[in-house]
């Protein structure tokens, strides 16, 4: 297993250790689940890094590396519903789980017709908004226990933020799934001589 594996595989195992630290009620857990999901965040970074300086892009990496990031993000989003403070409507939730869950079934159905679907651009963008919307919440959450009357004012630029975040989600799914809509019809590779992976 190369080094990027492992860090993709590092950012998984991290998701628990983030979810106890955010759904904790310690002094301090807000500031300590953001530290490991900026931690996990570098190791996305750092990944995708190592495996084209070093030649170590692989189509397990392709389906690994963002299937990972939707988990972390998808557990903090989850996980915000309940978070105090910040009570994201469950609709948000559902409308980011359930394009994950889509364009994840989506890469499953193409690799089983011998396709790899890496993300795209689109989905880069919403990943990236994703990231800042989760740091922003925890960050706001830090320091909401320091002088919550003062972060109060903030709070609209939370919404505003899932706000863009939920828009460049549901955008960047449907382009996907119209972008790669031939892989609801076309045929498994071992079953059309002419396909190649």
């Amino acid at each position: 297993m190369n080094i990027s594996m492992k860090l993709t595989l590092a950012r998984i195992l991290a998701t628990p250790v983030f979810v106890f630290f955010l759904s904790a009620s310690f002094t301090g857990n807000y500031t300590l689940a953001l530290v490991v999901f900026l931690c996990a965040m570098l190791t996305d970074y750092l990944d995708g890094l190592l495996a084209r300086a070093r030649g170590e892009v692989s189509d397990m990496g392709k389906l690994l590396d963002p299937l990972a990031d939707k988990i972390l993000i998808s557990s903090a989003f989850i996980c915000f519903i309940r978070t105090p403070h910040v009570s994201l409507p469950p609709w948000v939730v559902i409308i980011i789980v359930s394009r994950e869950f889509a364009i994840t079934g989506l890469r499953l159905l193409a690799a089983g017709k011998g396709l790899v679907l890496s993300a795209g651009r689109w989905g880069k963008h919403k990943t990236a908004s994703q990231v800042i919307t989760v740091s922003a919440i925890l960050l706001y959450l830090c320091l909401y226990d320091y002088d919550p009357h003062q972060m109060v004012k903030y709070h609209p630029v939370i919404i505003a933020l899932v706000g863009v975040t939920v828009l460049l989600t549901i955008f960047s799914g449907c382009f996907y799934l119209i972008k790669n809509r031939s892989c609801f019809t076309q045929q498994p590779v071992g079953d059309n001589p002419q396909e190649r992976v």
